[in-house]
């Protein structure tokens, strides 16, 4: 089976490295998945994603004069426009015996933790920024 630009098959994780994993396709072909392309969210190690021997749907990005094929894993997963559903009721039941103080309190403590979770992953991004940057010099 040839495989094309676009099209989204199975392939089957031979190798896992720093930088990606490597994927058996169809026909006898290989593929990579760059790190970038396994999840929306960050991806320190790919090992925490993906499994060696695993099965999972990629998206065929590019193939080169070379013959290297370029895959991707969160392309490959449908697209959906729905919002997030909140259960209103859940909340107002809580909220309901709150005082505005006790309010207050849990929403600065909400966005404290907010807070804290962007500095980290913007302190994770600029050290890997760091590192690329002392090791390209």
């Amino acid at each position: 089976m040839p495989v094309s630009v676009g099209d989204i098959i199975e392939g089957t994780v031979t190798g896992i490295t720093n930088f990606g994993a490597f994927m058996q396709l169809p026909g006898g072909k290989s593929g990579l998945v760059h790190i970038s392309e396994i999840s929306n969210d960050y991806v320190e190690k790919v090992s925490e994603y993906l499994k060696k021997g695993q099965k999972i749907k990629v998206k065929v990005l590019s193939i080169n004069d070379d013959g290297k094929i370029s895959l991707s894993i969160r392309q490959a997963k449908p697209k959906t426009n729905k919002p997030v559903e909140i259960e209103w009721n859940k909340q107002d039941d809580i909220q309901k015996n709150m005082s505005f103080e006790d309010k207050l309190n849990q929403f600065l403590k909400d966005s404290n933790e907010r807070m804290d979770q962007l500095k980290t992953r913007d302190t994770r991004r600029n050290s890997m920024r760091s590192r690329r940057t002392s090791f390209m010099d």
